[in-house]
């Protein structure tokens, strides 16, 4: 049987994700140790990029499942020899019941699926950051109920995570408002995906106005750290401030994947303040990420 592999939110109807961010709020609420659903299953975790919050709910929501998680660098495995990924695809996956990845190129994670016999999830790429997305989701609908309908602000670079957020928005039905640099705009594919449910706009005050989320991510993500100099003068007046906070909706949330640099894309007082629910948001990438393998594994 063809696996069942994750590598966008695009991979699930509007209806499963939505099953899936309940499920993910349910295993929160009540964990039973004797739910073991993945017993004896294994998780092979590949990580070209470092990690804290990806390796950790993985691997915590392997263990919490029954099963086990097998940590893999390329430094350590024939990946970081030049071993072909598809020959790499098919060896681990003869040899696990399901792959996560975390790497630099897109094509990585789709070329690993197309030759695994095992789901393949995308624990991160340049493109997508689905697995984040999961969480974010789960969140907000645990502060405020169904996200359909309402406007969503995300200010900064238009990377990953503003790509996926894309995705969400055709998937989820919501507004989204792109605040973002002209030489900085998310990917032009998936902008015209969704062109219904996005706005882009030149200046992060007009596209937070009444908005019910903000969120923002580093300037500089992991690999861009050259770039820290030039973005910082690209970002100058894409910060989320109390001003920002302050123009959208008065019960509106901010969050922020992490890490994030206070002083630069967001200030002290906006992501340690009452509207920031960020650790929340960090936590419930253990309890999504359950709730995804239990969707692609039993």
């Amino acid at each position: 049987m063809t696996p069942r592999h994750f590598i966008s939110l695009a991979d699930l109807t509007t209806i499963e994700l939505k099953q899936l961010i309940y499920r993910a709020i349910e295993l929160k609420q009540h964990r039973d140790p004797d739910y073991t659903p993945l017993k004896n299953k294994v998780l092979g975790m590949i990580f070209e990029k470092s990690s804290t919050r990806t390796r950790i709910s993985f691997e915590t929501g392997m263990i919490q499942f029954g099963g086990s998680a097998i940590f893999l660098s390329p430094k350590d495995t024939q990946l970081g020899r030049g071993e072909p990924l598809e020959d790499s695809a098919r060896v681990i996956s003869s040899m696990v019941d399901v792959i996560m990845l975390r790497t630099h190129h897109h094509k990585t994670v789709t070329t690993f699926a197309q030759f695994s016999s095992v789901p393949v999830i995308n624990g991160l790429t340049d493109l997508l950051h689905p697995c984040q997305l999961l969480a974010d989701m789960q969140t907000y609908f645990e502060h405020r109920g169904d996200i359909t309908g309402k406007t969503v602000t995300w200010i900064g670079d238009g990377n990953n995570m503003c790509n996926s957020y894309i995705n969400a928005a055709k998937i989820l039905n919501f507004n989204l408002n792109i605040a973002s640099p002209t030489d900085y705009h998310p990917d032009d594919t998936l902008i015209a995906s969704a062109q219904s449910n996005i706005k882009l706009f030149p200046d992060a005050l007009t596209a937070s106005k009444n908005a019910d989320l903000i969120v923002t991510d580093v300037w500089a993500s992991m690999g861009q750290e050259q770039e820290q100099q030039k973005r910082e003068q690209a970002f100058a007046n894409f910060a989320v401030t109390d001003k920002i906070m302050d123009n959208a909706h008065p019960d509106a949330l901010f969050m922020h994947c992490l890490p994030a640099h206070r002083g630069e894309e967001v200030d002290a007082d906006v992501i340690d303040g009452p509207q920031s629910v960020v650790f929340d948001e960090a936590e419930n990438r253990l309890h999504a990420q359950k709730a995804l393998l239990e969707l692609l594994m039993t």
